[in-house]
């Protein structure tokens, strides 16, 4: 820290705070045309200059860009100071007369009516002032370059390529938001929503946002979601040898900064052009080792996390350069990578207690870590030959094939059902919920299987308690689910809205729904239809659509309270092994949740009793999330729940009357 005066005020800033922004914090206002804070500032207007006392030397700089490196003195309304800036204005009001924040300025120092006529003077309004907001934010913000400038002197103008190439514009806005005078427009925007400027606004704010928060936050214009991997792993969350256990000594092999030495940055968005996130990413030039295309190199698109942790720690497999690979040929075969994971970490541990063998697997030594292994399942299910086809059904098939064809005892039945880290047919995703009863109703109560788009509330429940109690787990599964599939009936990414959170949002009360974020698209709403809403509608828009296909999903015979099950190790340990991983943890748990007496009980005994409260808890999760979210006790939505949000077409009734 760095002691200062600015006009007489002392103030300590942090060594590299600029002069104006440290003057921002003591509210003194020093002109600036080309000031803004998501841009590096670069002295293009010249307005915002002070006098500096280093103590050798009083000069004269612009203070966006001086870095405070020692104690000094600032002036800001020194008689040369003041000079200048009114000789400045003065020169561009001359050349742009009618700015309406140019005119104000110079009213502020005194200047009406300019001395001279610059010869190239611009009588509009929005006239382009050269400030260079809309080249450093193309670049900065958007990381595509695409406008710059061109030319020298009074001849300096901001161009596109070759002062013709329009087409490389990907539409973004950014530009057109961030100029100060109106100077850049958006000429066709094809969706026509109802109020542009209102879209313009929310939009700008999102961008500016990712621009100031991403790189301290979660890096996701950095790195995509592979940020993940360190933060879970760090937090015992990380799917290891089929979600056994939830970190791993060699897991920094698979960190992100890894895969961003291998990250090929500043390519377009594999999702939308225009986006500011930027999440996606991709590796070019990379040889891939085995397969159809041996030898070739290709891109790859991705990793992303759940790619990272299923095909690597969830197989026990360390080792980047697979998971790249195996991401490719994911994406090349046209197959789900978290699927892919999850299958084969089940299979995996099926081959390694004895329910499978080598003559089962095709010859196959499918053990965790077997990268050959692992790959070559993969290479078969592509061609469809092999085993596998099998491993291609999913675990709830293969459950059953392996039921059919195997001469099993109960024992080994039931520990498939146990293992097998599905819900609904669909494979988990890649986070060990262990310890989150509001991450395990995440998955279990899913509409469509167990998968986090509904409730990603793993860090909320587990990490910072911040919902307790079951009533607030219920809550937060009944605003997540219909939050997030809001997101899915407009077409919006729901990434700007958690994963980027405002600087000012720590003394909110409800810090995962941030409500900057949720007002906003109530804003995105109203603006693209003309229809004034305000957030509880956008609830009620997803109520009405969630509660349509649970009773869709009860007519096929599978919306109710048998088909939430979930399988017993995505809610605690299935073996002693992994009991006695997070012993310390689990013996606390027994006796102070719920005082049951550890002396002298075994593992197996410890894990039993474990076993029966943690499936308790999870029924009693059901039990008020049904009851938040208006459906029976058998999870069935109730004609009155229909009623209130208007779905009570004739057809649903009469298919809940048969409940």
């Amino acid at each position: 820290m760095i002691n200062i005066i600015i006009d007489g005020k002392k103030i300590e800033v942090e060594k590299g705070t600029t002069i104006l922004e440290a003057a921002k914090k003591l509210n003194i206002i020093i002109p600036a045309l080309c000031d803004r804070e998501v841009v590096k500032a670069y002295g293009a207007c010249r307005l915002c200059v002070v006098d500096v006392n280093d103590g050798n030397e009083i000069k004269m700089v612009t203070s966006c860009n001086y870095l405070i490196n020692k104690e000094i003195e600032v002036f800001m309304q020194s008689e040369r100071v003041r000079k200048t800036r009114k000789m400045l204005l003065e020169m561009m009001l001359s050349r742009w007369p009618n700015v309406p924040m140019i005119k104000q300025f110079a009213a502020e120092y005194g200047v009406i009516k300019p001395r001279m006529i610059h010869p190239l003077v611009d009588y509009s309004e929005n006239a382009c002032i050269l400030c260079g907001l809309c080249v450093n934010a193309c670049s900065e913000m958007v990381w595509e370059d695409i406008i710059g400038f061109a030319g020298r002197g009074e001849n300096r103008r901001v161009v596109m390529p070759f002062e013709k190439h329009y087409e490389a514009c990907i539409g973004c806005s950014t530009c057109a938001n961030i100029c100060p005078t109106g100077a850049i427009y958006m000429t066709d925007i094809p969706n026509k929503p109802a109020d542009e400027k209102r879209i313009d606004k929310f939009g700008m704010k999102i961008t500016e946002e990712m621009t100031l928060m991403d790189d301290e936050q979660c890096d996701m214009r950095g790195v995509g979601t592979a940020h993940l991997t360190q933060i879970m792993n760090d937090y015992d969350l990380l799917p290891t040898t089929n979600y056994r256990f939830g970190s791993h000594k060699e897991a920094g092999k698979l960190h992100s900064d890894v895969f961003k030495a291998k990250f090929t940055q500043g390519l377009p968005d594999g999702c939308w052009l225009g986006c500011t996130m930027s999440c996606a990413k991709s590796i070019d030039n990379y040889e891939l080792k085995s397969g159809p295309y041996k030898g070739q190199k290709v891109l790859v698109d991705g990793p992303e996390y759940e790619t990272v942790a299923g095909c690597g720690a969830n197989l026990g497999i360390f080792n980047p350069e697979f998971v790249i690979e195996a991401n490719f040929y994911c994406d090349t075969y046209g197959i789900d990578t978290i699927s892919f994971a999850t299958g084969l970490a089940f299979v995996m541990e099926c081959f390694e207690n004895g329910i499978l063998d080598k003559e089962k697997t095709g010859d196959l030594e499918l053990n965790f870590g077997n990268e050959e292994a692992a790959m070559e399942i993969l290479h078969q299910m592509g061609r469809g030959d092999g085993f596998g086809i099998i491993v291609g059904q999913g675990i709830r098939r293969m459950k059953k094939i392996f039921t059919e064809k195997n001469d099993l005892t109960d024992e080994q039945i039931q520990f498939m059902q146990d293992i097998g880290m599905e819900a609904k047919g669909l494979e988990y995703s890649e986070y060990v919920t262990k310890e989150s009863l509001a991450m395990q109703g995440g998955y279990g109560l899913a509409l469509k299987g167990a998968q986090h788009d509904e409730a990603w509330l793993i860090f909320m429940d587990m990490v910072n308690n911040q919902i307790p109690t079951f009533a607030d787990k219920a809550e937060a599964l009944h605003y997540f689910p219909m939050f997030r599939t809001w997101f899915g009936l407009m077409g919006l990414c729901k990434l700007p809205w958690n994963d980027v959170e405002p600087a000012d949002n720590a003394e909110n009360d409800e810090p995962a729904k941030i409500p900057g974020h949720v007002e906003g698209y109530v804003n995105f709403f109203s603006a693209m239809t003309g229809k004034e809403i305000d957030k509880h509608e956008l609830i009620r828009q997803s109520e009405r659509v969630y509660n349509f296909q649970r009773v869709f999903n009860f007519r096929l015979g599978y919306g109710n309270r048998e088909s939430d099950r979930i399988p017993y190790r995505s809610a605690g340990p299935v073996t002693n092994e992994e009991y006695e991983s997070r012993a310390e943890r689990y013996d606390k748990q027994l006796i102070e949740k719920w005082n049951y007496d550890i002396e002298g009980k075994t593992s197996k005994e410890k894990r039993d009793f474990l076993r029966k409260m943690r499936e308790e808890d999870y029924q009693k999760l059901c039990d008020a999330v049904y009851n938040r979210r208006g459906w029976d006790d058998n999870g069935v939505p109730t004609i009155e729940k229909m009623r209130e949000i208007g779905m009570d077409l004739p057809e649903v009734v009469e298919v809940l009357k048969r409940a």
